[in-house]
């Protein structure tokens, strides 16, 4: 399952299709990452092997390995995917809307889109994504690495948005970081307390609209 961006406009002539190779290679990928995933639903995370992975492709571990490092970076290929598509979506928000009511529709929106399966999301990986992380704290090391490395091209895009040089301006840096530790505060209070805030994305909703209405708050007081 690969996930698909929204169409941006653009015109003129296209990349050139992938030939004969490409496709094959393609699909050997994507099917390691079906294998997987079925795997990781059926045997959890920490249970699944690379062997069994490449055994269900009925490829060896040599070839899995041309394709993927670890079976971390195969689970977090849906991390993969959900950065595309954020980037993808916020091109697309009002150039003259505050950036973070744009950070949090367009993560909002992403959010909802892996739990009811549009944008060509799988709805069942997700799920199975969501249970990986509160179930291996190996997997959950791997994703914040990931948060981490990702961080950088949302303070890139950001800064474009804002017309601001990041190299002069701490703008972009404090809110590409705000943007991803909301997300990964609202992960982290559904593994903590379940639904109590409701399902991911209105957790992640509740989460963006603290950033976006200040966190000056005053204390309880009584």
């Amino acid at each position: 399952m690969t996930a698909t961006a929204p169409e941006t406009g653009a015109t003129g002539p296209g990349p050139r299709p992938p030939g004969r190779r490409e496709r094959k290679k393609q699909r050997t990928r994507d099917a390691l990452v079906d294998a997987a995933f079925t795997l990781f639903s059926e045997k959890g995370f920490d249970a699944t092997t690379v062997e069994e992975i490449a055994d269900a492709v009925d490829v060896s571990s040599r070839t899995f390995f041309r394709y993927f490092a670890s079976k971390e970076e195969v689970a977090l290929t849906f991390q993969e995917e959900q950065t595309r598509a954020v980037m993808a979506v916020l091109a697309e928000r009002p150039p003259d809307e505050p950036i973070m009511t744009s950070l949090r529709h367009t993560v909002v929106g992403i959010a909802r889109a892996c739990e009811a399966g549009e944008l060509g999301f799988d709805p069942d990986r997700f799920a199975c994504m969501l249970t990986m992380m509160s179930d291996s704290p190996t997997l959950m090391a791997g994703s914040l690495e990931h948060a981490q490395k990702k961080q950088a091209l949302l303070i890139e895009v950001v800064a474009e948005r804002l017309g601001a040089d990041p190299a002069t301006d701490l703008r972009p840096h404090v809110i590409a970081a705000a943007a991803t530790c909301g997300f990964q505060a609202a992960a982290d209070a559904m593994r903590r307390h379940g639904g109590a805030f409701g399902s991911l994305s209105e957790t992640v909703d509740q989460t963006f609209a603290i950033l976006e209405n200040g966190l000056n708050e005053p204390p309880a007081t009584g």
